[in-house]
């Protein structure tokens, strides 16, 4: 989603968002991420007013004072950057992919089943499912923080009984155009 984002060109237009907007925004990311409400009033203050950035391909980035907080592609669920996930890394649900497949997150391909049921990757147990469609961040065997965001192709369940095929798809990850971004 990211891989050739240039700022100069891809950004259209930024405006701020209405305050009834913010509520709902703010409703869809408690419902859809692990935070809670605390949490969220630290990442973003009531008060505060987020920015809308427009851009190409019906990405919309939202940022608080110049910083990018979280994005969404077309009416899809909001994904926080890679930035804020460092800073508050419960805010998503976590699996884990093996050695082999880190080059492969780094470049932009989605994740495999493989990746994540062999044995240097982890999937939540069974009494902790997630189900498909869910926002969910990669850690990679070895590494301290998240390398990268996407969403469940597959329920957990189900990728570890179908053990082939797409299970994730990667929305953002360490080293592309959004993580370059400091600043809009």
């Amino acid at each position: 989603m990211f891989k050739k984002f240039q700022p100069s060109s891809d950004i259209t237009g930024q405006t701020p968002v209405k305050s009834s907007v913010q509520r709902g925004i703010r409703s869809a990311i408690l419902f859809s991420w692990k935070v809670d409400a605390e949490t969220l009033e630290e990442i973003w203050p009531k008060k505060e007013s987020i920015v809308h950035v427009k851009c190409r391909d019906h990405l919309s980035i939202y940022a608080l004072h110049g910083e990018p907080l979280f994005f969404q592609h077309f009416d899809g669920p909001y994904f926080p950057t890679l930035r804020l996930l460092h800073k508050y890394p419960s805010i998503l649900p976590h699996v884990r992919i093996d050695r082999g497949a880190i080059r492969f997150l780094l470049g932009g391909a989605h994740m495999m089943c493989p990746g994540l049921t062999s044995a240097g990757g982890w999937l939540p147990p069974a009494e902790a499912a997630l189900p498909a469609g869910t926002p969910i961040a990669f850690d990679a065997e070895g590494k301290e923080f998240a390398v990268g965001i996407g969403f469940t192709k597959l329920g957990t369940e189900e990728m570890k009984a179908v053990n082939k095929g797409v299970a994730v798809e990667s929305v953002t990850y360490v080293g592309d155009d959004l993580w370059a971004i400091q600043k809009l």
